[in-house]
């Protein structure tokens, strides 16, 4: 059995004047359960992770379980956008069997007692733990174990309103709830010009046209808890909807409801975040086919 270690940086490896490579914290982890072959990849701070990073990211996951025969893969990646690129290898990842598990720190490797050690070494036993093969992708902090789909960072990370995946409990995988339905398989490169829109009452709808005339090829709206967006955007949201441009409502909240704007042509997140939807809306887009393939996709994610 042998495992892969992705190590991009992030505050885990940040010291005081230097980054430690995956190879140094690997050794600050401690033993092992299983081989492990280290890839350091440059990626920028994860504050301002690009689209193009988080793509090559999963593809690099999936192709390490799906061609170069790892049993498992560990990536560790800076915690502000660390759910997004999780989210984004578990929507890529296809049916892959193998474990996929993601990992970071919430205090740096120069800090008196950083977290970066111990959560690598959790996300390498969890990883090598046959009960998360087939998974899908994992977060991993501490002895706690969210689904991809459902982590979000916090104080820490939250499955919240979801129910924790399992935690690690004396060096073994314990499950608490079943993994989430693996998605629809992916066709084609995601879309990578989808835009966010946060909504606020009396938002112009000219926001909206304004990202779409710059190039984007689908709109994610956030809406109030309930899923409702300002009326004035009715129109705006019919018309692109006409235009074969998909506009997606996620609730702040994460509900499935998305109100009103349902009947003027938007789309409902299946319940995802709203930077999990545009995550999962550049997926949708792939293979072309606007409105429809987005439709097709989310009711999917329902299932």
């Amino acid at each position: 059995m042998t495992l892969l270690l992705i190590a991009t940086g992030g505050t885990m490896a940040h010291r005081s004047s230097s980054v430690a490579t995956g190879r140094e914290l690997l050794e600050l982890a401690g033993p092992a359960p299983v081989r492990v072959v280290v890839e350091d990849v440059l990626a920028e701070p994860s504050w301002d992770t690009s689209v193009s990073t988080q793509l090559a990211l999963a593809r690099r996951v999936r192709k390490a379980l799906a061609e170069d025969e790892f049993t498992a893969v560990v990536v560790t990646h800076g915690v502000d956008t660390l759910e997004e690129t999780a989210f984004l290898t578990d929507l890529l990842a296809g049916r892959a069997r193998g474990g996929i598990v993601f990992t970071g720190a919430l205090r740096a490797l120069s800090a008196a007692d950083p977290d970066g050690p111990a959560n690598l070494a959790a996300a390498l036993t969890a990883a090598a733990d046959p009960a998360l093969r087939g998974a899908g992708a994992v977060v991993c902090l501490g002895d706690e174990l969210h689904a991809a789909r459902f982590a979000a960072l916090t104080d820490g990370f939250s499955s919240a309103p979801h129910p924790m995946l399992g935690r690690l409990v004396d060096g073994r995988v314990r499950l608490t709830s079943a993994p989430p339905p693996r998605p629809p398989v992916a066709d084609g490169a995601p879309e990578t010009d989808v835009a966010l829109l946060k909504t606020y009452p009396d938002m112009p709808p000219a926001l909206l046209t304004t990202v779409t005339d710059l190039g984007a090829q689908g709109v994610v709206l956030e809406g109030t808890g309930a899923g409702n967006v300002p009326v004035e955007l009715f129109g705006t949201i019919m018309e692109l909807s006409q235009m074969d441009i998909p506009v997606v409502v996620a609730s702040r909240a994460h509900t499935t409801d998305i109100g009103l704007a349902e009947r003027m042509g938007a789309i409902g997140a299946a319940g995802l975040s709203p930077q999990k939807a545009r995550m999962a809306l550049m997926v949708a887009l792939g293979a072309g086919g606007g409105v429809k393939a987005a439709t097709r996709y989310f009711s999917g994610l329902r299932n």
